[in-house]
């Protein structure tokens, strides 16, 4: 296998396993903590009304529905997990995919924080870094938190690609 094709295959694996990892997380809070989750038509709803140039809504939820919009936010939700494991890649390269270390995911997974707090909640009216929502202290540690365990499923997929990828 090529290094090009090699990049995309373990960039597409660790991303996809990295973001499962995260939903995995996220439904455990709400099965056993009843912690509201990611609502991924939600984000759909705002991919979608990004064509039309409209970035920033008062409330995502009182936005006008986008056709399709909970496919569009799978979509892009894990689209963005393997994006930011390519970015990951792009940074520490093959070597560390083929022989994955912890804290180079841990720094991709916590510095992926800043696409919500900077970009994806004040575009959907929640404020920088969750700062409207009833509880921005909670909203952040959930964040925090859920951008750490998307580190180690970052890490956690990579281990795994090596049994999948001889290099």
């Amino acid at each position: 296998m090529s290094e090009g094709l090699e990049i995309v295959v373990r960039a597409a694996l660790i991303g996809t396993g990295a973001t499962l990892a995260l939903d995995l997380w996220n439904a455990f809070l709400k099965h056993f903590g009843g912690v509201p989750s990611l609502n991924v038509g939600m984000l759909g709803r705002w991919f979608g009304h990004s064509p039309r140039g409209r970035f920033k809504h008062d409330i995502i939820a009182e936005a006008s529905p986008i056709p399709g919009e909970r496919l569009i936010g799978w979509s892009a939700h894990y689209t963005i997990g393997i994006t930011w494991a390519a970015l990951l890649l792009a940074i520490w390269g093959l070597d560390w995919a083929r022989h994955p270390t912890l804290l180079p995911a841990l720094i991709i997974g916590l510095g992926t924080l800043a696409a919500p707090f900077f970009i994806m909640q004040p575009g959907m009216g929640l404020g920088i870094a969750g700062s409207k929502t009833p509880n921005p202290t909670a909203a952040r540690l959930k964040s925090i938190v859920s951008h750490i365990v998307y580190g180690i499923g970052l890490y956690g997929s990579a281990v795994l690609s090596t049994l999948l990828i001889r290099s």
